[in-house]
């Protein structure tokens, strides 16, 4: 009469990655079918010669050996015609096919996620600490004008003009302060996040002036044809009354002042501010979840929203999914940085030389 089987204990050797936690691992195997192995020192082989011994194939009745995270389990299997051979445990199956679909993402960079070190708590938690803060901004601002005596009604255009560009410096430090202020308890975190680097502009994988220049080519072309379908299914210009660049009419190319103010506006503060709310922070957090098309589709969606324009939401959408796979390929904010400004800052450009030649502005935002 066959004995009974037993449960048996093996503890592995301890850890080969640093790590300080052992864990028992029961194997209810029968006395019949386990042979332990005697090894003067197994813990002391290498990780290289215990991964090369799992992809030899073995024949049945030989070594089998399972590496895990917490060290190298080893046992002498005779496997049965009713069990078969010995598999080896899931979370190593699990850990290698991650490992690979990592490796072959290494020729798509636009592809991968970001290590993400937050968890949904703290992404809801910043981005209503930068609503909040860009709100309580303006109030502040405006409380001030009112006790320095500031009546828009009767200020010059410059005077408008360094108001303004004031207050938009003002609203980007402190939501830049809200963000960095929240996400560095987290550090240290990898070196991607937040990466704002100046080094190799021109490398063809993720050189961030040389995308930038791909980028902004691929946002005239997109936002071009996206305006045309619109044009197309309405049938009609839709109107803009409500859109900032009819509102800024009056200070483009009024003096210098405003338009050095209007370009420091919307070539550098807004830029920075937009690009590392939506793609340096909610993008790449998104990535924890979803992966990195799907990231980009829903930033850019948000990013055409909050500019509150629904006249012009397809070509900010078409505009927020170029900045996001652009971010995405150079991992470098440096680039749809540079892309937001030499868009915002073309625009400006153009429309005061077309102001000084004679051309009426509003006419021209109305036919576009």
């Amino acid at each position: 009469m066959a004995s009974p089987p037993s449960l048996l204990c093996l503890r592995p050797c301890p850890p080969l990655f640093g790590r300080s936690r052992s864990r028992s691992l029961y194997l209810h195997l029968s006395k019949q079918s386990l042979q332990p192995i005697t090894s003067p020192r197994p813990c002391r082989r290498s990780v290289a010669a215990a991964v090369a011994e799992q992809l030899v194939p073995r024949p049945l009745g030989t070594r089998w050996r399972w590496t895990g995270v917490t060290g190298i389990v080893a046992c002498r299997c005779f496997p049965d015609a009713k069990n078969g051979p010995p598999t080896p445990p899931a979370d190593m199956v699990l850990g290698a096919t991650k490992c690979c679909v990592e490796k072959s993402l290494d020729g798509w960079p636009v592809l991968r996620r970001w290590d993400v070190p937050w968890e949904w708590p703290t992404i809801s938690l910043t981005m209503v600490a930068c609503a909040v803060s860009f709100l309580l901004t303006g109030m502040v601002e405006q409380s001030i004008l009112e006790q320095f005596g500031f009546k828009v009604g009767e200020a010059t255009l410059d005077e408008k003009a360094e108001v303004l560009f004031l207050g938009q410096f003002s609203t980007t430090v402190v939501v830049l302060g809200a963000i960095f202020g929240i996400t560095n308890t987290f550090r240290p975190f990898s070196d991607d996040i937040f990466r704002y680097k100046f080094e190799e502009p021109f490398k063809l994988q993720n050189g961030w002036l040389l995308w930038a220049g791909i980028g902004i080519l691929v946002a005239i072309i997109s936002i071009a044809l996206a305006g045309a379908a619109m044009t197309f299914l309405n049938g009609e210009t839709p109107q803009r009354e409500t859109d900032s660049l009819v509102i800024l009419l009056p200070l483009i190319g009024s003096s210098g002042i405003s338009t050095a103010c209007l370009l420091g506006i919307t070539g550098v503060l807004a830029p920075i501010l937009e690009e590392t709310v939506f793609r340096g922070f909610l993008m790449m957090s998104l990535t924890k979840w979803f992966s990195t098309p799907y990231a980009v589709l829903i930033t850019a969606a948000m990013f055409a929203f909050a500019h509150l324009t629904p006249g012009e939401f397809p070509q900010l959408f078409v505009l927020g999914v170029v900045l996001g796979f652009s971010y995405a390929q150079t991992r470098n904010l440096l680039t749809p940085i540079t892309i937001h400004a030499i868009w915002n800052s073309g625009v400006i450009l153009l429309l005061t030389f077309l102001q000084l030649q004679g051309y009426d502005i509003k006419e021209l935002l109305q036919a576009s």
